[in-house]
């Protein structure tokens, strides 16, 4: 328990210096001697008692509701892994582990999207288009324009798709398996139940192909599309998750010689 309580002293510590009074319309005060919030600011805050903050902050052996350790995360402002640090240490699960993301990507993620020479693309796990380049609309033929852009909607409720993707049906019977692979602890989210109900409504396809239960992991290989102006091309995609967004992955496609044999 001394390594608990060691970690609960110097990280609530620090973690507390870095949130400013304003960031939860309080005073700042005339005599503050160390950043940050006082002890009782946050436990009036998460509406407990200071001496029931101090024991959780001095990582005493106590019985913390799942409900605090919530109150706590958002009042601290903590960021992800910290956040499931916490839960990890408390012992309980975080009741948020199982929604989908809804912050936007780090500063400069979408300038990486942007230097890359091939069609690229990063998609979140309800498969939104958080950052594209200029080479993926090339590709796409101008999509992702303003507005909506979540590939899943492109596949199956936009016409041009099929014209565009080569072996169509058969690409978006495993894009289904791996959308379901993605959200497989998802299920409960709100928007994900839109989204699959949205799909089920308006793709017959994508509404047999669900309830197959089939999951595959989303996978590299060739892709062939069908460029209303340049003919058929061919890429070879890869994909890659993302260290410091684990709930997104980073699509790239790298020019194939379209004549050569499929490896």
């Amino acid at each position: 328990m001394m390594w608990r309580a060691a970690w609960h002293w110097v990280r609530f510590c620090a973690v507390r210096a870095r949130v400013s009074p304003a960031d939860h319309g309080l005073p700042a005060g005339l005599r503050r001697r160390t950043p940050g919030l006082r002890r009782e600011e946050i436990a009036q805050l998460c509406e407990i008692s200071s001496t029931w903050y101090t024991w959780i902050e001095q990582g005493r052996d106590i019985s913390v509701s799942v409900d605090v350790w919530c109150r706590l995360a958002d009042v601290l402002r903590l960021a992800r892994a910290e956040r499931h640090y916490l839960f990890s240490l408390a012992g309980c699960a975080d009741p948020l582990a199982g929604h989908l993301e809804s912050i936007p990507l780090p500063d400069g993620l979408d300038g990486c999207v942007q230097s890359i020479r091939g069609p690229a693309y990063i998609l979140d796990q309800a498969w939104n288009m958080l950052a594209w380049n200029a080479p993926l609309q090339a590709l796409f033929d101008g999509w992702p324009r303003q507005g909506r852009a979540n590939l899943l909607h492109y596949i199956f409720m936009d016409p041009a798709a099929r014209s565009l993707v080569v072996d169509w049906e058969d690409r978006a019977r495993r894009v289904v398996a791996e959308f379901r692979a993605d959200v497989a602890t998802l299920a409960g989210d709100p928007l994900i139940q839109s989204l699959v109900s949205e799909l089920q409504s308006g793709s017959p396809l994508f509404a047999h192909c669900w309830t197959r239960q089939t999951v595959v992991d989303r996978e590299g290989g060739l892709r062939d599309f069908q460029h209303p102006r340049d003919g058929r091309v061919r890429f070879r995609q890869f994909t890659f998750r993302l260290a410091i967004r684990t709930d997104c992955k980073l699509v790239m496609l790298l020019a194939q010689d379209s004549s050569a044999g499929v490896a």
